[in-house]
């Protein structure tokens, strides 16, 4: 499995998430997993770390030293461990952000990720020819890892012992493709004749995301409904002729999360614990997230928004219709970071409305944990939604999630309506326009079905319960791989 990021070791969003619970969790059911990703700064002094690989990577006309490190992490339950192994050139990954600084791109961004792609592939040809491992499936994850399934495919000769090797690329947001000026294509290393619109070109650019998909034996994406929305122009981003010319099709797999880390009866992140059966924990938790944004002290309807700020997840919407909510008795605590403008909005609200809103511009991970236990709902108004995760930790945590129906949102959350409450398996709202009129009437209705206490304890109850591991999903996945094995798209 090969990443540019995994936690615990590197974060910028839910990537990470899903990739290091679901290496934990492969592991877990009895899979021997390496997971490949940049040895970023702050990691190299590890103690637990061992040398194992010195190797000259070709970037631009020149060789790059680089060196691999292994860890082996313990998996409880496990028969075996989970090993990681970092890909470490300083003058690469050695700098204060994993992709930007300063909410600027990296311009080496495309060398960065040739290096990084052509590493894993010397590090999965050393583990055959060297260690003689079997190495089934490789399991790529977004644009950074994307070309290695192009390297892999267009210069067979140099990676022969990897043709019994099954490439699937996982797609978790065809919103970001990697795509660089055309003119740095000489630095690949690949042949001229890729540079067309059969292969990584788009537009006169060059589209990393696109390499993958065409030559990835298998593509997948994060839930059912994100697998058909990309295919549509509103949502593939320019590449759902490429998808569609996919005769496999797209499979969507849903996210699951790590139960574990995310546990109202035991996160070390709270002031209270609680269960599904006794709440009480819960009210103490939003007492204590009032405090902590300064909020007074009062039993009003606690709304959350926790994310990137940015057009995608349609926060630009919530700016519009807060003056409305504030003439109600409610408030907000916002934490996040992101697009300037739309942070500086933030900010001016925040002055208008001091006792009313909270607000932290960032990421804090225990905050975010203290923020789903202790607020009553959760707002995702996102454009589009690949999967999410934010809305899997509020129904763990008993925060009713407010979403547009869209993507892994659509899939994850069963909305209120007379049938699902009836049924007792509505677990949030859903509203369907990206407007401010259907995203109001949706704050309107959740506000007035949370004074119906029965039915909001109701709605807590079902989503709490509600099951969000990891188990469910990396059991798609071992399905997933195995009929690749047996029937993959020929190399």
């Amino acid at each position: 499995m090969a990443a540019s990021e995994a936690v615990p070791y590197a974060k910028t969003g839910g990537l990470a998430d899903v990739v290091g619970a679901l290496a934990i969790e492969l592991t877990k059911s009895g899979n021997h997993v390496t997971l490949l990703m940049p040895d970023y700064r702050g990691q190299a002094t590890v103690e637990s770390r061992q040398l194992v690989m010195r190797l000259s990577i070709p970037v631009d006309g020149k060789l790059a030293a680089v060196t691999v490190e292994e860890d082996n992490v313990p998996v409880t339950g496990a028969l075996h461990r989970l090993r990681v192994l970092f890909v470490r050139y300083d003058p690469y990954f050695d700098r204060p952000g994993l992709y930007q600084h300063d909410h600027h791109d990296y311009p080496d961004n495309l060398e960065r990720f040739i290096l990084f792609c052509r590493a894993v592939l010397e590090i999965v040809r050393d583990l055959i020819e060297t260690r003689e491992e079997k190495v089934d499936i490789l399991h790529l994850h977004d644009w950074q890892t994307a070309l290695c399934a192009v390297y892999l495919k267009t210069l067979p000769h140099e990676y022969k012992v990897l043709e019994r090797t099954t490439v699937l690329l996982t797609l978790h947001n065809m919103g970001y493709q990697g795509i660089f000026p055309g003119r740095q294509f000489m630095r690949m290393g690949l042949p001229p004749s890729l540079f067309s619109p059969s292969g990584i070109e788009f537009y006169g650019s060059i589209n990393c995301l696109k390499g993958g998909i065409i030559f990835s034996d298998a593509v997948s994406t994060v839930s059912p409904t994100y697998a058909k929305e990309i295919m549509t122009a509103e949502h593939g981003c320019g590449l759902e002729g490429v998808l569609a010319s996919r005769t496999d099709g797209i499979k969507g797999i849903t996210n699951g999360i790590d139960i574990a880390a995310w546990n109202p009866e035991s996160d070390p992140y709270l002031s209270a614990h609680y269960t599904a059966a006794d709440l009480s924990g819960k009210g103490a938790c939003k007492r204590a997230l009032q405090r902590e944004f300064g909020l007074p002290n009062h039993s009003v309807p606690l709304l959350a928004v926790i994310g990137r700020l940015t057009f995608q997840k349609g926060f630009d919407l919530l700016i519009e219709v807060i003056p409305e909510l504030m003439s109600l008795d409610t408030q907000i605590v916002v934490l996040g970071t992101g697009d300037h403008h739309l942070e500086q909005q933030f900010i001016a609200i925040k002055a208008k409305y001091p006792n009313r809103i909270g607000l932290c511009l960032g990421f804090d991970e225990g905050m975010a944990h203290r923020i789903e236990a202790g607020s009553d709902m959760l707002i995702m108004p996102s454009r589009y939604e690949p999967c999410g995760l934010s809305q899997l930790y509020s129904l763990r945590y008993g925060t009713v999630p407010i979403v547009r129906r869209t993507g892994g949102l659509a899939d994850t959350i069963v909305p209120f309506r007379p049938s699902t409450v009836k049924s007792r398996s509505a677990t949030g709202f859903h509203f369907i326009d990206t407007s401010t009129d259907s995203l109001l009437s949706v704050l309107l209705l959740s506000l007035h079905v949370y004074k119906d206490r029965q039915t909001w304890q109701s709605l807590i109850y079902t989503g709490m319960k509600t099951d969000l591991s990891w188990d469910r999903s990396a059991k798609l996945y071992v399905e997933f791989y195995r009929e690749l094995g047996r029937g993959g798209r020929e190399s």
